[in-house]
């Protein structure tokens, strides 16, 4: 896993052409939460890195990520609440793609996935 949150660095650094800009602490606080704080953060990370390339529907993304459908469903409507990423079209042949708000600012979540790997890293010393 540790070496997959690697490669996702990578490629966020690739898509990264714009120059950046500062996000403000909402939007910061926001993804840390989403994607760091949360049981599914790293599912989710998982569907923002696939949703780069191209748009899926849901079947599609449960398929590529070798997950349930009902998971991808569940943590799409998460990511759609919350401004991540949008949907075109109604039901089963839904197309999901990101938001520009998370295009804007997408170099905020590689420090999600740095603290992300921090986390997974993170020995438990129990006294």
């Amino acid at each position: 896993m540790a070496n997959q949150l690697l490669e996702f660095k990578e490629i966020l650094r690739s898509r990264q052409i714009s120059p950046q800009r500062k996000s403000d602490k909402q939007t910061r606080k926001l993804l840390l939460y989403l994607f760091t704080s949360t049981r599914g953060g790293y599912t989710r990370l998982r569907i923002i890195i696939h949703l780069l390339d191209k748009p899926y529907n849901t079947h599609q993304l449960a398929q590529a990520l070798e997950l349930d459908y009902k998971a991808v469903q569940h943590h799409l409507k998460v990511l759609e609440k919350n401004n991540l990423v949008s949907k075109i079209g109604e039901k089963y042949g839904a197309i999901y793609h990101l938001s520009n708000f998370l295009e804007v600012n997408i170099h905020t979540l590689e420090e999600a996935i740095d603290k992300l790997d921090r986390k997974i890293n993170q020995k438990k010393v129990y006294i």
